[in-house]
């Protein structure tokens, strides 16, 4: 389980232009174990590149990025593999390999994952990777669908495939592009719940990149309850403590940080741009 009181993500006066527009601009924040970051904005807000940027697949003009206290900025890119190889991605619409079986899906970050030396983790060889892949995929109540290909199975099932594959390795960070993104409600509460799982049972940090309210509301309320191997509400005051909340909500514009902080918080904003991001329906 993550070290608490250790953070997993510094980012510090983060800038980045391309050409005349700023995808990011002045970005500071932290993650630590058991966080969870809602991250809400227009298309082109900023969203997906900030994601990018924490785990160096885009380089920055200006500032400072540490993940897991690895300066990202300054790092090549076999150093930077071997980081990326820490964390778990969730990228939009699932992002399986189509020609590999679902146990051959969720495998490749094991296969894959380097040790501290930089070498590929020779365990990730021996005779527990089907038990490891077996397990992610019980873990979303897929385990079923372990010798099936991804065109055998709906979006929302794909989608929790992708979450088993994120999850494999049992990181400390998970990042989610667009979990949710083209599900109808009730699977999408469905995808929610099982991030929320994650992060509970594990105590991992979480970055969610999302165009739906009411995914930052289930990560806000609920927590799960291992015993009762279900979610159960967070307290009305827990929710909205901000020394207390794990959860917190980022509303981006144009590259910049225009809100952080708690649901209430954003529900209480007066501020026209960020309460367009603050829906209940469907």
């Amino acid at each position: 389980m993550p070290d608490a009181s250790r953070s997993l993500v510094e980012v510090k006066d983060v800038s980045l232009q391309f050409g005349d527009v700023w995808a990011l601009r002045d970005v500071s924040l932290n993650l630590n174990p058991g966080d969870t970051r809602i991250i809400l904005g227009a298309a082109g807000s900023g969203k997906t590149t900030l994601l990018k940027a924490l785990i160096g697949l885009i380089k920055v003009d200006r500032g400072d990025i540490k993940l897991f206290d690895q300066d990202v900025t300054s790092m090549q890119e076999h150093d930077l593999f071997r980081l990326r190889s820490r964390a778990g991605f969730l990228f939009q619409e699932g992002g399986l390999f189509d020609s590999l079986s679902v146990g051959e899906n969720v495998e490749y970050p094991l296969l894959n994952q380097q040790n501290g030396n930089g070498q590929v983790n020779s365990e990730a060889s021996q005779s527990n990777v089907e038990d490891r892949v077996r397990q992610a995929l019980r873990f979303v109540e897929l385990e079923q669908t372990f010798d099936k290909f991804p065109s055998e199975l709906s979006g929302g099932m794909r989608r929790r495939v992708g979450i088993a594959r994120a999850i494999v390795t049992e990181p400390p960070l998970v990042l989610y592009d667009s979990p949710t993104a083209g599900l109808d409600p009730i699977t999408a509460n469905t995808i929610m719940a099982l991030v929320a799982k994650e992060r509970d049972v594990r105590n991992t940090g979480s970055f969610i990149v999302t165009h739906r309210y009411q995914d930052g509301e289930l990560m806000a309320n609920f927590r799960y309850n291992p015993e009762r191997e279900e979610l159960v509400p967070v307290s009305e005051e827990e929710q909205n403590d901000p020394n207390r909340t794990r959860t917190k909500f980022i509303v981006m514009k144009e590259g910049e940080i225009v809100f952080f902080g708690t649901r209430q918080e954003l529900e209480q904003s007066g501020d026209e741009y960020v309460k367009r991001f603050i829906r209940h329906e469907g």
